[in-house]
């Protein structure tokens, strides 16, 4: 278990951005049967997705949001010396794609930027990252951007998945500041069950795999270059470990569930936070969803939610929250902290495409 406590940095904006194309669940009635589907709805919750174009990534999305925050709050971008880009769905395999955040964005020069490559728990841990960082240098403010197009790497025949996930991203600034504003959390992980959610190929442990489907043994078509889940295992730990962890952080920093304005959990899907929720004595009421609109988008939902639930409010409200991503890893954390409705923008559509990025030939390196 890994502890952490900042009180001097706050979380002082959070916006987030989606793709424009919407793909609803009866769109898969054709594919899958109109039974199956319902099934998977009511399971799931997930009723919509928005879904990125061809050469849209997660760092358009990340940059769309991260430029509606700092436009927003107008922010001094030279004040920014840490830079964290969270998720699976990198540009590339090198360079990082938070050195291509940093062009875009016009960050100055003496600014750390660098990837974190974690899924559904990738905001505590990138918050965790970026506060430490923030709290041992002289810079006033940090930028993390979770973003991830999960849907780029499900197989279109995989019952288990096509419905179910989304692409999205969010940016969140780190501030210091004079006032008491504590963020806290504990992170955690059980590399044991790392083959529980995996992409087995693309990366260097095989790479010269094989391109034809083949069927797994959850019955479902995908090749090595798509995720599979074993979602009996996910559901099982999610449901044992998460809120023992929960409540053993609750215990030991002395505080009760019910001291939380919000509950904000990782958007798997609605059947394990209706569950999160029994198991931890509260009504679901408390644990709001937005994943029937924007389906699983791992480490950016739980921002997401944040923008989808406060972003349009007009009443100026501190809000305690209770935040916990957990999945691939398998990897979870907590965080609790102190946010301000002010800053939190509501969720944008972006059809932006970075085409400078687009590289297929030795020509396309002179582009820019």
């Amino acid at each position: 278990m890994t502890g952490f406590q900042f009180d001097n940095i706050r979380i002082a904006g959070i916006a987030s951005a989606v793709p424009s194309k919407t793909v609803k669940s009866e769109e898969y009635y054709a594919a899958f049967g109109e039974s199956a589907v319902r099934k998977t709805v009511e399971t799931t919750g997930v009723e919509s997705r928005h879904i990125t174009s061809e050469y849209q990534t997660a760092s358009d999305l990340g940059f769309a949001a991260a430029e509606n925050l700092l436009n927003g709050k107008q922010i001094d971008r030279d004040s920014i010396g840490v830079l964290i880009f969270g998720g699976h769905c990198g540009d590339y395999r090198k360079p990082a794609t938070a050195a291509v955040l940093h062009k875009r964005l016009g960050l100055r020069l003496e600014c750390a930027a660098f990837d974190v490559g974690l899924g559904c728990s990738a905001f505590v841990y990138c918050i965790q990252i970026g506060a430490a960082m923030l709290n041992a240098s002289s810079f006033s403010r940090a930028l993390v951007i979770v973003s991830e197009t999960t849907s780029k790497m499900v197989y279109p025949d995989d019952r288990s998945l096509e419905m179910i996930v989304g692409d999205g991203g969010s940016a969140i600034l780190l501030e210091k500041t004079a006032y008491s504003s504590s963020i806290s959390g504990r992170l955690y992980t059980d590399g044991s069950g790392y083959r529980a959610i995996i992409v087995p190929a693309g990366g260097f442990r095989n790479q010269n795999a094989g391109n034809e489907p083949i069927v797994w043994r959850d019955g479902n078509p995908r090749t090595p270059y798509n995720t599979y889940m074993d979602g009996m295992e996910v559901f099982n730990f999610t449901l044992t470990k998460v809120p023992q962890s929960i409540r053993a952080f609750l215990d030991e920093s002395g505080q009760t569930i019910d001291q939380f304005d919000c509950l904000a959990f990782h958007q798997a899907n609605k059947l394990i936070l209706q569950q999160l929720a029994r198991k931890l004595k509260v009504d679901f009421s408390r644990v709001p969803y937005c994943l029937d609109r924007y389906g699983n988008i791992g480490g950016a939902t739980i921002p997401l939610l944040l923008s989808d639930k406060y972003g349009d409010m007009k009443e100026k409200q501190d809000l305690r929250v209770l935040c916990c991503g957990f999945g691939v890893g398998l990897s979870w954390g907590i965080l609790t902290a102190t946010i301000n409705t002010e800053d939190i923008l509501p969720i944008q559509e972006t059809d932006e495409v970075f085409s400078e990025g687009i590289i297929n030939t030795p020509e396309d390196l002179t582009k820019g």
